[in-house]
């Protein structure tokens, strides 16, 4: 290899390292200096070459490793996901089957009340395994409303709730595991509106004629 061409290549590996070109005094030396120096430098530069191949080497290895790492913490957690809903299944078949049987029994019995304790059972049953799932029901009636949980379906004039609190509900809310599953669906009690000055006076219109009347006819 030429003085010229490995003083060219000095100069690009310096300027890649931020620093200046070639050194002047390496320039200036004389073939046998030069001849040490560059085998030196070449020496530093085929280590400083292993050193980046080997880092490079080691960093494919743990991009490697950390895909299949991932990959396997994907398919665990499907896993997991499809052996927890193979057990929520499972627990929910015996339900079906009490289903099954009240349908049957239902056909046969004469007493409504007989049936509707069958359906109650079922339910009880369901509500259970949902309990045991973490799944819990919202107690909304009664309580303030609260957006966070409550979907208000409009408002309702009422002396028995207190305002700003829920006075019915049409569909009950969950929670599961602490977390909202569905919100409830309820209606917000509202004090009542006061008659006006027209409906009194119309109203007493109206029941004045109906005292005339039962006046006369005693």
């Amino acid at each position: 290899m030429g003085r010229q061409t490995i003083l060219n290549a000095m100069a690009e590996t310096n300027i890649k390292e931020g620093q200046q070109g070639v050194d002047p005094a390496v320039e200036s030396m004389d073939n046998a200096a030069f001849v040490v120096v560059s085998s030196r430098l070449l020496s530093e530069w085929k280590q400083k070459a292993q050193q980046t191949d080997e880092m490079h080497e080691k960093l494919l290895r743990t991009l490697a490793d950390w895909d299949n790492a991932r990959k396997r913490i994907s398919k665990e957690k499907e896993e997991a996901i499809k052996h927890a809903n193979t057990q929520i299944l499972q627990s929910l078949l015996p339900i079906i089957d009490n289903f099954e049987i009240g349908i049957q029994s239902s056909q046969k019995a004469s007493d409504i009340n007989s049936v509707l304790t069958g359906v109650k059972m079922v339910l009880s049953q369901f509500l259970q395994i949902l309990k045991e799932e973490g799944v819990e029901p919202i107690e909304a009636v009664g309580k303030p409303f609260d957006p966070h949980f409550h979907e208000s379906l409009g408002f309702v004039e009422t002396d028995e709730v207190e305002e700003g609190h829920v006075a019915s509900q049409l569909r009950k809310g969950y929670m599961y595991k602490g977390r909202l599953l569905r919100a409830a669906a309820v209606y917000v009690a509202k004090k009542p509106t006061a008659p006006s000055k027209e409906e009194v006076s119309s109203e007493s219109k109206e029941e004045a004629p109906a005292q005339d009347e039962k006046k006369a006819s005693d």
